[in-house]
């Protein structure tokens, strides 16, 4: 067979600085996902899809459940939806034991379709409408609250559903880490979580059962979860002495990490990312030592990112190949940044459904949007390819599904490789019907000149 024509293409060799922190470079190829062809999934459900592994879904939760549960007698697992809220993810977490974890009337309303009971739902954010309010506070959801203009409305609704509700109360506070959340619930060192602790504790219409905490999201250094819970603890200590109330719970939110790579990072994930057991170590030691067992109280983990990141990838396949003009290599996939928000700061690991020949060089890999922002790849090494190979992205199962947008092209669909081996369905491709159906189009717009 006659081999295709590649015009040479001769480039300066140039000195410079060393940049230390290199190319995105990755020498992988899978023709296979939990055991389907790659070649077969793209036939059946076309390009691009994303594609979720229930096996590893239920293997990452396991995991870290039990290394929880090992170290800490009283511990439960709350599912973040925000993370990722295809009810096929939830609904296999919620049958690990899961409760929910939601910041939304929205996805208040998916946990309640799905079958998740009012008081198994935690209800953070910093905005909660007073008549979703009233729903969770009537079907006894856990609502922390976030500021005092919140409880000062949650004193209104509990008033006029004309009962006492129990609530908690969201607290931030400096670890050390820079930047501090400070944006979210009361900070504690200023002195307004004792505050808002104090009254709640004295309004006729609440009570607190809970202390919250969510200290940030990826983050790298364990030792911030030891002093949250060291902080946390003697928050409640505080209540609990100078108030007279007794704290059922703490929820020590989620942020860690998972194995993908953040922009700027020298190390590849494999060292820079501490093993999950260092921030499972630094939550327990620091509660068992600070606790007698007399007054464990629950610990909630909100845990997503963690969880589920590794259980999604996406295939997406190269469109075309180009040449800019200072000599770089590009290459046009099916898959823009509309559908991989997290672009913006990872650099996903990148395998081919094929072995390539070839001298790698550095390249730019462009998603298929009409706009100059749609850059999946700045800077990664790839072989020689053609149009019609595959790329398969990953780790894609967090926050991809709930932040990606309609624009410019229908999002594409989901599939979940079955513990079996089966591929299913769990949200089909976007049609047109779907993006126009809430639109309304006023008579007089409906005749055209042509």
């Amino acid at each position: 067979m006659k081999k295709e024509y590649v015009k040479p293409f001769i480039r300066k060799q140039t000195a410079g600085v060393m940049n230390k922190f290199g190319a995105a470079y990755d020498k992988g190829f899978r023709d296979e996902i939990e055991g389907v062809a790659v070649a077969d999934l793209v036939e059946k459900f076309g390009s691009p899809l994303f594609v979720l592994s229930e096996k590893t879904l239920r293997q990452r939760y396991r995991e870290l459940y039990s290394t929880f549960s090992n170290r800490y007698p009283k511990v439960q697992f709350s599912w973040s939806y925000k993370t990722n809220y295809l009810d096929a993810v939830c609904a296999v977490l919620h049958q690990e034991g899961e409760i929910a974890e939601v910041v939304s009337e929205f996805e208040y309303q998916k946990a309640r379709r799905l079958g998740v009971p009012g008081n198994k739902i935690i209800y953070n954010g910093p905005y909660k409408p007073d008549e979703h309010m009233k729903i969770a506070f009537e079907e006894g959801a856990m609502v922390n609250l976030d500021n005092f203009d919140e409880l000062f409305r949650a004193e209104r609704v509990a008033k006029a559903l004309g009962r006492k509700v129990a609530v908690g109360i969201r607290v931030n506070l400096d670890t050390g880490i820079y930047p501090q959340w400070s944006r979210f619930g009361f900070n504690l060192e200023d002195g307004s979580a004792f505050n808002a602790a104090k009254r709640v504790v004295r309004s006729e219409h609440l009570s607190l059962r809970g202390l919250h905490t969510h200290i940030g999201t990826f983050m790298l250094d364990p030792r911030a979860y030891a002093t949250a819970a060291k902080k946390i603890v003697e928050l409640m200590r505080a209540c609990e002495k100078e108030l007279s109330c007794v704290i059922e719970y703490i929820d020590l939110g989620g942020g860690f990490p998972s194995r993908n790579r953040l922009k700027g990072t020298y190390l590849p994930p494999e060292v820079a990312i501490p093993p999950l057991h260092e921030y499972v170590q630094a939550i327990t030691d620091t509660l068992l030592a600070e606790l007698s067992p007399s007054e464990y109280p629950t610990l909630f983990m909100e845990t997503g990112r963690a969880i589920v990141d590794e259980a999604g990838l996406l295939i997406a396949t190269v469109d075309a190949v180009k040449r800019l003009p200072d000599g770089t290599k590009s290459y046009i996939i099916d898959a823009g940044v509309n559908f991989m928000y997290t672009s913006a700061w990872y650099n996903f690991k990148t395998e081919l459904d094929r072995p390539v020949q070839g001298a790698y060089e550095n390249s730019v890999v462009y998603g298929p949007l009409c706009m100059n922002i749609d850059v999946v790849h700045e800077s990664i090494q790839l072989p020689p390819l053609t149009p019609g190979t595959r790329m398969i992205l990953s780790p894609m199962g967090a926050y991809n599904m709930t932040q990606w947008m309609q624009f410019i092209r229908y999002r594409p669909a989901i599939v979940m490789i079955m513990e079996d081996g089966t591929p299913e369905v769990v949200r089909r491709a976007e049609t047109l019907e779907d993006i126009v159906g809430p639109e309304r189009l006023p008579e007089k717009l409906k005749k055209l000149p042509f």
